[in-house]
């Protein structure tokens, strides 16, 4: 259940968390959408070094969003949806319950006004 996450759930999701907080690495994951791309390519819309690109692409690896296939001597990167597919889960129970708990509040308050 998605309210009971055990110890290593809950850290893969503050991985993916902290990795999307960044907004460098937030535009990578979205270059990714439309397919894989060379370290290189992913660094040209930005205005920084390689390696610092390189350290985005390790934060982004370690949280699992991101795979790194070698092609001789170039680095293609891929996107992993799997994180943010869990992600989505773990945002939709929260929306569902918090939902419920409104439509409650809701009809109480027209319960209280009808008496």
């Amino acid at each position: 259940m998605l309210n009971e996450l055990n110890d290593q759930q809950e850290a893969d999701l503050d991985a993916v968390f902290k990795a999307l907080a960044d907004k460098t690495r937030r535009r990578i994951v979205s270059r990714l959408l439309k397919g894989e791309a060379s370290v290189s390519e992913l660094a040209g819309p930005h205005d920084m070094s390689l390696a610092a690109i390189s350290r985005h692409l390790k934060i982004l690896t370690d949280a699992g969003l991101l795979d790194r296939i070698r092609d001789g001597k170039t680095i293609r990167c891929r996107l992993n949806v799997k994180p943010m597919r869990e992600i989505s889960a773990w945002a939709e129970y929260h929306t569902r319950f918090w939902e419920q708990k409104l439509a409650s509040l809701d009809q109480f308050f027209e319960e209280e006004e009808g008496r």
